[in-house]
């Protein structure tokens, strides 16, 4: 497969001043909340149904707003505990509503949010050439290391090994030191990225 329009597209949002360092970047009004639901939903004694009661808790109280609910309630789904993507799909429908209703100065990070849930339902289901297409859409609404992190992770899983190293290559000779950082983090722990820490040791 010819990569050659995918890094234009990525190398091309090259910003020195338009990184994040998370993947799921919320308000900082929010991120306490949202942390609290990702620490349920990654602890296996803690069941669906009693996270889901804490992500509807949450919201009432004003402590997330209603696309991050949705999003929240994405994660949930298509978890290992729940592992239905059919609700997961509904969930995401939502939250892009839910986001263009709220529209304001997140709404380009919340869209990106929406892209990047529909990328993960599509790499869950095996179909990597429609995954990477999400991801990469997320990438140019959110320049985050977490989003371009899928991007390889999905080369990866296509079989081209050699051009997610050779993005890797030129990403970290283009973009900004503390991107580059949380990128290389990302690659030490996710064993979806594996295949390229020969790479980052190396440099």
């Amino acid at each position: 497969m010819d990569y050659n329009a995918l890094f234009e597209r990525i190398l091309g949002q090259v910003d020195q001043a338009a990184y994040m360092p998370l993947a799921d970047s919320v308000e900082e009004s929010q991120r306490t909340a949202m942390g609290e639901i990702e620490g349920q939903i990654r602890d296996p004694s803690v069941t669906a149904q009693t996270t889901e009661r804490l992500i509807h808790r949450l919201h009432e109280s004003g402590h997330i707003d209603r696309v991050n609910m949705l999003s929240a309630l994405h994660v949930l789904a298509a978890s290992p505990k729940v592992g239905d993507f059919d609700l997961a799909a509904r969930h995401v429908a939502d939250q892009e509503m839910a986001a263009l209703a709220l529209g304001g100065p997140r709404l380009e990070s919340n869209l990106a949010s929406v892209e990047r849930h529909r990328g993960v339902l599509a790499f869950l289901q095996g179909r990597f050439s429609v995954a990477i297409d999400y991801f990469s859409r997320a990438f140019e609404r959110q320049h985050t290391a977490g989003n371009l992190a899928n991007v390889l992770a999905t080369l990866i899983r296509l079989g081209d090994v050699d051009d997610s190293r050779a993005l890797l290559a030129q990403v970290r000779s283009a973009f900004a030191p503390d991107f580059v950082d949380q990128l290389n983090l990302m690659i030490a722990q996710d064993p979806d990225l594996a295949m390229l820490r020969d790479e980052e040791d190396a440099c």
